[in-house]
C-alpha cells in the first residue's frame, strides 16, 4: 500500500495552462511532416504571446489529426469545455482570426459559440465541435 501513495503522478494539463491549442505538424497519410503546420506552429504562438495570451494558452504541434486534404489544421480545447477542431486555416492569412478565437475562446464557460460569434474565415472552416465530456457513473456525473 505504501508503494502507491509514492507512485508519481502526472501533472494535468490544466495545472500548467488552462486552455490548450494544437497545431497538426504531421501527415500519417502522407508519410511527410507538414511543413505549413510547422510554419503556423511558430506563428501562432508568437502571436499568442504577443497578444499577453501565453499565460493561459499552450500552444503544441501534434502527430496527424486526420485531415490530410484539408491543411492546415487546428484545435482548440480545454477542461469541462467544448473541443473545436478548424481546418484548411491558412499560415500567412489567418493568424489574426486564430488569436481572437483564443480571446473568445478563453471567455466562453462552456466552449459553445455561434457561427457569427467566430471571426473571419473560421465561421466556415468548422470540421469538427466535440462536447465537453461527461463521464457518468452510477447516479453521478462527474465532469
Amino acid at each position: 500500500m505504501d508503494d502507491l501513495l509514492r507512485r508519481p503522478v502526472a501533472t494535468p494539463l490544466c495545472a500548467r495552462a488552462r486552455h490548450q491549442i494544437l497545431v497538426c505538424q504531421t501527415c500519417r497519410h502522407k508519410g511527410e511532416t507538414c511543413q505549413p503546420g510547422l510554419q503556423l506552429l511558430e506563428r501562432l504562438r508568437e502571436a499568442i504571446a504577443a497578444a499577453g495570451l501565453d499565460d493561459g494558452f499552450e500552444v503544441s504541434g501534434t502527430a496527424c489529426m486526420v485531415s490530410c486534404d484539408r491543411p492546415c489544421t487546428v484545435a482548440w480545447r480545454a477542461t469541462a469545455k467544448a473541443t473545436w477542431l478548424f481546418g484548411d486555416i491558412r499560415p500567412d492569412e489567418d493568424i489574426d482570426d486564430l488569436v481572437a478565437f483564443a480571446r473568445l475562446y478563453r471567455d466562453l464557460e462552456d466552449g459553445w459559440c455561434r457561427a457569427a460569434d467566430r471571426p473571419g474565415r473560421l465561421a466556415e472552416h468548422v470540421l469538427a465541435r466535440i462536447p465537453a465530456a461527461l463521464i457518468v457513473t452510477g447516479e453521478e456525473v462527474v465532469q
